[in-house]
């Protein structure tokens, strides 16, 4: 008996047949190649002479001769041409007016003639917002007939209304408090028995002149202070605002208590949720229309105080210049000009010079 074990498998058939012994007899071995000699190549076969190519003759190229365009196509080509240059022109959002980017660019030309305003190339969606309701206040269908209306016109209320509509008005309370808080210490070092004028530019809805009141009547503690606001603004609308005085609570909840209470009173009725200065502040200020650009403006200085804050930002540097020269004069030497926080003067340093946090002094004069 095997010690292995039984395969489970059956056993595996050879790849190949085993020859035949016939097969195996009749198979000649391989004639063994002969021995190359050192540095001798091996030889190669000859290989047949090689002949010139001699190349087939070309056939004469034929040319067919141009021929003009058809009328038809040269015009119809022409007429494509200029229906693409339209379209390219036409505003295709589906707005309610047609607005095109020429007629932004006239816009833009207007307001910076009118009131010198540069407005920016990316504003296009705020002109075509603010502008539609005159549109739709008159009954055009396009901004180019509204503009070539305006332009043909000598209609100063529109004038007003255009530029009203491309103002920007935000302001609030006590806007860089810190502007208020270097008045109020000015003010202190003033003889009470002077009277202080200060000037604001941009009144807008009263806020900002409303403050500057605020700030002088807690500089003299007194409600009667000896100080004239003159609040002056290019928008006829918002002057309307700030001279009535009424606000929603919402912009003065962030006023300190004591102020509210001190300064405001509180609407009943249909003026619920409302709140109006007191008239001891309305006293102290004069609202006036006033146009920067234009060669006259109704104010007369000498003034201790300038504040225009937020308003250069809209103007080139030639524009600013020019209304800071004009500033000046109005300006008491020692008076302060107060600028927004993201203006600088520097273009100008020969007619103002930076005190810091935007407060400027006239260039002339050294304390």
């Amino acid at each position: 008996m095997s010690d292995k074990p039984e395969s489970k498998f059956p056993p595996r058939a050879p790849l190949l047949p085993p020859r035949s012994p016939l097969e195996a007899s009749t198979r000649k071995p391989l004639a063994p190649l002969p021995p190359l000699r050192a540095g001798t190549p091996a030889p190669r076969p000859a290989a047949a002479p090689l002949r010139p190519s001699v190349p087939a003759p070309a056939a004469p190229r034929t040319t067919a001769p141009l021929r003009s365009p058809a009328p038809t196509a040269v015009a119809g080509a022409a007429a494509r041409a200029r229906i693409n240059e339209v379209l390219g022109k036409v505003d295709s959002s589906g707005r309610e007016f047609a607005f095109t980017s020429a007629d932004f660019e006239r816009v833009r030309a207007l307001i910076y003639k009118h009131a010198g305003i540069a407005l920016s190339p990316i504003k296009q969606d705020m002109v075509y917002s603010r502008l539609a309701r005159r549109l739709r206040a008159r009954g055009e269908n396009r901004f180019s007939d509204y503009l070539d209306a305006l332009e043909r016109s000598n209609d100063a209320k529109e004038w007003e209304e255009f530029v009203n509509a491309l103002t920007t008005n935000l302001t609030s309370f006590f806007r860089e408090a810190h502007h208020f808080d270097s008045l109020a210490t000015v003010l202190r070092g003033f003889d009470p028995k002077r009277t202080v004028k200060i000037w604001c530019c941009a009144a807008s809805t009263g806020e900002e002149p409303y403050s500057l009141a605020i700030t002088a009547c807690e500089a003299y503690n007194s409600m009667t202070p000896p100080v004239q606001i003159i609040a002056t603004d290019l928008d006829t609308n918002v002057l309307k605002h700030g001279e009535q005085g009424v606000y929603g609570m919402d912009r003065v909840e962030r006023l300190q208590r004591d102020r509210l209470q001190k300064f405001f009173l509180k609407g009943t009725g249909e003026h619920a949720g409302k709140v109006r200065v007191r008239p001891e502040l309305q006293r102290l200020l004069s609202f006036r229309r006033l146009n920067l650009l234009e060669p006259a403006w109704p104010v007369q200085g000498p003034f201790d105080a300038i504040f225009c804050r937020n308003v250069m930002i809209y103007f080139d540097k030639p524009t600013q210049y020019t209304i800071l020269k004009r500033f000046v004069p109005l300006l008491r030497p020692e008076g302060l000009m107060y600028a927004g926080h993201s203006e600088n003067f520097m273009h100008a340093a020969d007619l103002f010079r930076s005190l810091g946090r935007t407060v400027y002094a006239r260039a002339d004069h050294r304390a």
